[in-house]
């Protein structure tokens, strides 16, 4: 198969990113709180990570139990998959080559190779959408939440995992995600209809009721 050559407007473009984004790295190189805080991204990277939201996630519906909380968690669930699916086709389309110097994660599957867009952050801004329009929370959560969807987004660019263009696309994709889930939200008795589906243990009747 041959390889794909972008319109001239769109390579000018990446190569303006490019060079944006390592103007954005070396600036910031310059500073020590910085370049401690890089110290920190890999950690950061890991507590944004899909598949591990999407097992932590399973792990709290199943342990939580609480059927008041069932229409949140399995909307959450559906927009976390939705995530992951809406982000694998992009970079299947797009298939933008991550930047140099990236150094390849270990839970680095598939798509997850290239670039555009960035999944942590369209992750990162749907959690904070979610938390703060969806299924608001208390106020006093909101600027730990900010601040940590803030520093993903800082932490994909100074890892070099990605472009500043990825992070915008991620940005944008992440509020595109909100939207969607504002319309498919589903009620409280579909919600419990799915997790008596996915699993009848813990219902009165259910095959494995005891």
């Amino acid at each position: 198969m041959a390889k794909r050559t972008p319109p001239y407007s769109i390579q000018a473009l990446l190569r303006f990113d490019k060079y944006v984004t390592d103007e954005i790295c070396r600036f910031a190189d310059r500073f020590a709180a910085v370049r401690s805080f890089k110290r920190q991204c890999k950690t950061l990277e890991y507590s944004c990570h899909g598949i591990l939201w999407l097992c932590a996630w399973m792990i709290f519906i199943w342990f939580a139990w609480t059927p008041s909380l069932f229409q949140m968690q399995v909307n959450f669930l559906i927009a976390l998959i939705l995530d992951i699916i809406y982000v694998g086709i992009l970079k299947a389309i797009f298939r933008r080559r991550r930047p140099a110097g990236n150094k390849p994660d270990a839970l680095e599957i598939s798509v997850d190779k290239f670039s555009f867009p960035s999944g942590h952050v369209s992750r990162a801004v749907f959690i904070l959408y979610f938390f703060l329009y969806l299924y608001p929370i208390n106020l006093i959560f909101i600027p730990p939440l900010l601040a940590w969807c803030v520093s993903v987004s800082v932490s994909r660019i100074l890892l070099r995992r990605h472009h500043l263009l990825d992070v915008l696309g991620g940005v944008v994709l992440g509020l595109f995600e909100g939207f969607v889930m504002n319309y498919l939200w589903l009620s409280a008795g579909s919600a419990f209809y799915i997790i008596e589906w996915i699993t009848d243990e813990k219902f009165d009747g259910g095959e494995y009721h005891v």
